[in-house]
C-alpha cells in the first residue's frame, strides 16, 4: 500500500501558500522570491516501512542543504491517544509510529492528531522564515507556566477543627 503522503500533508494543514507533494516529500516556498525552501520527509525507523517522525530541511538551490531537524511522532504526541486506545507498550515497534500496513480504506495514519508537529513546524520555520506569508496562522494559547494549588487558608479565630 501507498504512503498517501499528500493526504498526510493536507490533513497536517500546513499553512504556506506556495507549496506541492511530489512523492512522499512536501516542498514549500514560505517566502516568494527568496531563494530559500522547505522540505518535509518522513522520517524512518530502524523498522521497513515504518515512520517515527518527519524531517525538516531547509534548502538553498546553490548551497544543497542549510539546516535540517526531525520531529518524532512520540514527542509530539501524533499517537498518544491511539497508543493509548489500543494499549500499545512504549519500546514496541508499532508505539508512536506509523507503517504502510493498514486497514483497508483507511490511511496508514490513522489516529493521528497532528496539532503539535504543525505546532512544531510553524515554530521552525519562524525562525528560517520571518514574516513568510501564510495561509493559515491558527490562534492557540498554550500556557506553560507550571499549575500550583494554593495553600489552604489558615483558620483566622485560631481554633482548633475537627
Amino acid at each position: 500500500m501507498s504512503l498517501q503522503a499528500s493526504e498526510f500533508f493536507a490533513e497536517l494543514c500546513l499553512p504556506f501558500r506556495v507549496h506541492t507533494v511530489v512523492g512522499n516529500t512536501y516542498f514549500a516556498t514560505p517566502i516568494p522570491g527568496m531563494p530559500l525552501r522547505l522540505r518535509v520527509d518522513f522520517s524512518g525507523t530502524i523498522h521497513a516501512d515504518t515512520y517515527g517522525g518527519l524531517r525538516l530541511a531547509v534548502l538553498h538551490p546553490d548551497r544543497g542543504e542549510i539546516d535540517a531537524v526531525t520531529l518524532g511522532f512520540v514527542e509530539h504526541g501524533t499517537f498518544h491517544r491511539r497508543d493509548e486506545a489500543t494499549n500499545t507498550r512504549p519500546n514496541t515497534k508499532r508505539y508512536g509510529t506509523f507503517d504502510t500496513y493498514c486497514r483497508p480504506g483507511r490511511p496508514p495514519w490513522e489516529g493521528a492528531v497532528t496539532t503539535g508537529l504543525r505546532d512544531a513546524i510553524e515554530r521552525y520555520t519562524a525562525v528560517w522564515f520571518p514574516g513568510a506569508e501564510v495561509t493559515f496562522t491558527p490562534k492557540r494559547t498554550v500556557s506553560h507556566a507550571p499549575r500550583t494549588t494554593p495553600a489552604p487558608l489558615a483558620n483566622p479565630t485560631g481554633a482548633r477543627t475537627r
